[in-house]
């Protein structure tokens, strides 16, 4: 199944932008030709763009606090495994810590270092890290995968708990949606949320052998999604079929 997601404020579109980034970098890093670690270096730069934009550790963090008070919220329920609930506030707690202690901007770690900073201004530049642009980055190139991958695994290593905190707050937050099945008309479905509590996401449920294509937008107040199929030449068109999926709401 593929899962849509929407995201109704820019906390959790940001959240969602980075586990996607990260995500890519999981793939390339074991990879060995030169060319894979080339963008496995570009994706990090983007992280640290998406990370330099706002105080995004801080609003991570804060997250997380209102996760943790959530869950200890639900001690004493009976039906709620005390054992399941632990489980959860641990993991909460250990994401806090680690991102507690590291640096206020983690971004700044790797912005001291030259090296990486000269490849960063080049890299978004069309054919901007050739071998007469940059020398020193050409020859990296040519070195081991092994030595790569090290220096690799270094560079990222200082984003490593803000990756592990986002992966724990987003976790738990895909877990706390409640499943409903969303009934489409003409290919159509709305949702009223006025008077409901704060949405954060809202995850579509799509078997990918009906190749349909939903176009999600939503507020505070309303939830619309209309679905389509693409045409040979990749073109959305709206269909008018009537069915039902399942769709999440997270919040």
């Amino acid at each position: 199944m593929i899962y849509y997601e929407y995201p109704f404020n820019e906390s959790v579109r940001t959240m969602l932008r980075l586990e996607r980034l990260f995500a890519r970098l999981a793939q390339l890093l074991p990879r060995e030709t030169a060319i894979d670690h080339h963008y496995a270096l570009a994706t990090l730069f983007e992280i640290l763009d998406v990370i330099s934009r706002t105080d995004f550790r801080t609003d991570l963090l804060r997250e997380l606090d209102r996760q943790h008070k959530i869950f200890e919220s639900y001690r004493g329920i009976p039906s709620i495994s005390e054992a399941a609930l632990d489980q959860a506030i641990e993991r909460i707690v250990g994401a806090q810590s680690r991102l507690a202690g590291t640096p206020a901007r983690p971004d700044q770690a790797l912005a001291s270092n030259e090296w990486l900073m000269a490849v960063r201004s080049r890299i978004l530049i069309p054919g901007g890290t050739c071998e007469f642009d940059l020398p020193g980055y050409f020859a990296w190139q040519q070195e081991s995968d092994q030595k790569r991958r090290g220096d690799l695994l270094r560079w990222v290593g200082v984003l490593d708990p803000l990756a592990q905190a986002l992966e724990v707050n987003l976790g738990l937050l895909r877990e706390s949606g409640v499943a409903q099945m969303a009934s489409f008309r003409s290919g159509l479905f709305q949702l009223s949320l006025s008077g409901s509590r704060a949405l954060q996401l809202a995850r579509l449920e799509v078997d990918p052998q009906s190749q349909l294509i939903p176009e999600i937008n939503g507020n505070r107040v309303l939830l619309a999604i209309r679905l389509s199929r693409a045409d040979a030449e990749g073109r959305l068109r709206p269909m008018n079929d009537s069915l039902q999926l399942p769709l999440t709401l997270c919040a």
